[in-house]
């Protein structure tokens, strides 16, 4: 049983716990917050978890795993400080602002013999595997990837707050919060474009509420759109020398049909989980256990290019956050 630590006490992290547990393979030990009510209210469902207010006391507790979903700004120290304490390391995506922070945590990660992983969970999906196994060999001429989602925190934006979600201070945007998904699925079936743009609606920050991009590979492109002050219903579809296949989004993936130009119907076979975040949690903790080193490998090659290809398309944007205006 893993013992797990959580920082960071939103939505995501209650999810996860209950992701977690579902596996059998995680017990719930501490929850880490700058405010102990905070923390004493996220542990309220469960029984005595350790509550702490400071990170070095957090780390220092007997933990096996960490579990970090703290405002993006913050992944890369809070990281950073649980690998040099020796703890195995879950991030939720973005785990990083930018490729030499992944580059960095690897690194460090190899050093102190613990795990690393970002949870970005449409990629340890097991739809994921079934609809790259069924690609595998046919000749790709595009693909359209959507995730917008009319955020929660926009009527907050609009009265003239600064949530984190929006905040350059934090990283925070539709690109960083969703477009991950759609370049994990682009990167994870077609490798690392040759280059990419991406243009968007911005805040005076700089920080994207909506935006279109486009990943350039040497025989076709990969369209992207992700949003936060729109609500797209487009499925995913990747267009084939023979037919299209469609997937009924781009994360938490239930549906995949193939239609060939000739007709004919193909459906996949996919099985989905009873929580969105369990085949991630389940496929982190075989990692821990050993039991996945040629994935584990490939897990952080694919995060390092989705992690260049994120930061070239917010570079073509004009999209900086607070650390990079200094």
């Amino acid at each position: 049983m893993l013992r797990l630590g959580i920082i960071g006490t939103s939505w995501i992290s209650q999810e996860f716990i209950k992701a977690a547990h579902l596996t059998g393979r995680y017990g719930l030990q501490a929850v880490y917050s700058r405010r102990l009510e905070t923390a004493q209210d996220f542990c309220e469902p469960y029984d005595s978890i350790s509550c702490y207010t400071d990170l070095v006391d957090f780390l220092d507790s007997d933990l096996d795993v960490v579990y970090i979903a703290s405002p993006n700004s913050l992944h890369f120290s809070q990281a950073k400080l649980a690998i040099l304490a020796k703890k195995h390391v879950i991030i939720e995506k973005p785990a990083v602002t930018n490729p030499s922070e992944w580059t960095e945590l690897t690194k460090l990660a190899k050093e102190h013999q613990v795990y690393l992983f970002e949870a970005a969970r449409n990629y340890q999906e097991a739809a994921f595997q079934v609809i790259k196994d069924f690609l595998a060999g046919q000749e790709i001429l595009g693909a359209n990837f959507t995730f917008a989602k009319y955020s929660s925190k926009l009527p907050t934006l609009l009265a003239g707050e600064m949530p984190n979600i929006f905040s350059d201070v934090y990283a925070g945007g539709a690109l960083m919060d969703l477009g991950v998904y759609c370049l994990y699925l682009a990167i994870g079936f077609f490798e690392t474009p040759i280059s990419s743009h991406y243009t968007a609606q911005q805040l005076p920050n700089s920080v994207d509420l909506y935006g279109q991009g486009v990943l350039i590979y040497p025989e076709f492109q990969v369209a992207i759109q992700a949003g936060k002050n729109i609500t797209s219903h487009l499925p995913a579809e990747i267009y084939t020398k023979t037919g299209t296949l469609t997937l009924n989004a781009v994360a938490a993936i239930n549906q995949a049909q193939f239609v060939s130009h000739s007709g004919e119907v193909i459906d996949l076979p996919l099985t989905p989980c009873s929580h969105v975040m369990q085949e991630e949690a389940e496929a982190f903790a075989l990692a821990m256990a050993g039991q996945k080193e040629t994935a584990y490998l490939e897990w952080l090659q694919t995060a390092e290019q989705v992690h260049e290809t994120l930061y070239q398309m917010r570079q073509s944007a004009g999209i900086q956050f607070k650390d990079e205006k200094e």
